[in-house]
């Protein structure tokens, strides 16, 4: 019996981290399309203007505190870990995209934005996870 509530503990750890993603990356997007829709960012492909990155990294910054603080919100327990947890599968995922893109080309900005996305995920991280515990409170 306690096997199956630590495993289900754990389903729902999961469940939280993945809806905190799926927020995050979904608002992210989403923005990118209307932003590119409203001529603020330029179609995939051409050269990023430095306000148009300066913009995007606002907005995934903010959107990167609701997914954690969501992730946070249905966490069976321990809120702030699992923001947290969110915030280095982010840092992972930021870090190869440095990899991936540096040095490129153009169309993938200067190398500032995707290092801020590194250097903001945890801090924003934090944030949602903070978020929470002062609801809880």
């Amino acid at each position: 019996m306690k096997e199956m509530s630590r495993l289900r503990k754990i389903g729902w750890s999961c469940a939280a981290i993945a809806a905190g993603t799926i927020v995050g990356v979904a608002l992210s997007l989403g923005t990118d399309d209307l932003m590119r829709a409203a001529g603020l960012l330029p179609p995939l492909g051409q050269v990023p203007s430095e306000g148009s990155l300066v913009l995007a990294t606002v907005y995934r910054t903010l959107y990167g505190v609701l997914g954690c603080y969501v992730t946070a919100r249905l966490a069976p327990s321990r809120p702030m870990l699992h923001a947290l947890l969110l915030g280095v599968f982010g840092l992972v995922a930021t870090i190869a995209g440095v990899l991936v893109t540096w040095n490129k080309g153009p169309e993938f900005g200067p190398h500032w934005y995707p290092i801020a996305l590194v250097l903001l995920t945890m801090p924003q991280s934090w944030a949602g996870g903070r978020l929470r515990e002062l609801q809880i409170r």
